[in-house]
C-alpha cells in the first residue's frame, strides 16, 4: 500500500467507527450521516465517498477478497472442505480489537431490518469473490453452479455461527463455531 492508499483506509476506519459507536450507542435509526461525519471530523461529502450508503457504514468490510484468497489458497480436496477451511482462518485471523468491531457490526445487522435485507447481497458478493477464485473469469456453466451453490451452503452456515457468537457476547471460538455449523451442514448431508 503507498501513503495515499493508507490515508483513505485509515480515513475509512475511523469513519467506520464513529458511526458503529455512534449507531450502537444512539441508535441506527436515529443517527445521521451528519452525525457520523462530525463524529469522525470530516465532511458527509467524505463519509458518501468512503461509503455510498448508510447501510455500507455497517456492512463494509475487507473479508472479500482476503477469503478468496484464502480459498485458492487452499489445498486440492472436497469443495465444502476447501471453502470451510478458508472461512475458519479468515474468522480466526482477527486481533481481539477486530473482533470486538465485528461483534459490534454483527448485532446491528441482527437488531436493524434493512441491515439484515442489505447483508444478503454481501453474501453474493462474498460468493461471487469465491467462484472468481475458483473458476477463473469464465467457467464452465456447471462448474460454476457447483461451485456457487457450495459457497452459498457455507457462507450460509458461516452466517449461522456469526449470530450464534454475536447472542453469546463473542464468547468462544469464532472459528470452532463455524467449524461446528459446517461439519452440521455437510456430515448431516453425507448420512442421508
Amino acid at each position: 500500500m503507498n501513503l495515499r492508499d493508507r490515508q483513505r483506509a485509515e480515513t475509512r476506519l475511523a469513519i467506520q467507527t464513529h458511526a458503529i459507536r455512534l449507531f450502537s450507542d444512539v441508535g441506527y435509526d436515529a443517527t445521521t450521516v451528519n452525525d457520523v461525519a462530525a463524529a469522525a471530523g470530516v465532511s458527509a461529502m467524505t463519509v458518501y465517498r468512503h461509503f455510498p450508503t448508510k447501510e455500507d457504514l455497517v456492512l463494509y468490510d475487507e473479508y472479500d477478497p482476503l477469503t478468496a484468497s484464502a480459498v485458492a489458497a487452499q489445498p486440492a480436496g472436497p469443495l465444502p472442505s476447501r471453502i470451510g477451511r478458508a472461512l475458519e482462518e479468515t474468522a480466526a485471523s482477527g486481533s481481539l480489537s477486530e473482533k470486538a468491531f465485528l461483534l459490534a457490526r454483527l448485532r446491528l445487522m441482527i437488531s436493524v431490518p434493512s441491515l439484515r435485507a442489505r447483508h444478503l447481497d454481501s453474501q453474493y458478493a462474498t460468493t461471487d469473490a469465491i467462484v472468481l477464485a475458483l473458476c477463473g473469469s469464465s467457467p464452465e456453466p456447471e462448474e460454476e453452479f457447483r461451485v456457487r451453490a457450495t459457497a452459498m451452503a457455507c457462507l450460509g452456515a458461516a452466517h449461522v455461527a456469526l449470530i450464534r457468537w454475536a447472542e453469546t457476547d463473542g464468547e468462544g471460538d469464532l472459528a470452532g463455531l463455524i467449524r461446528q455449523a459446517l461439519d452440521s451442514v455437510f456430515r448431516e448431508t453425507k448420512s442421508t
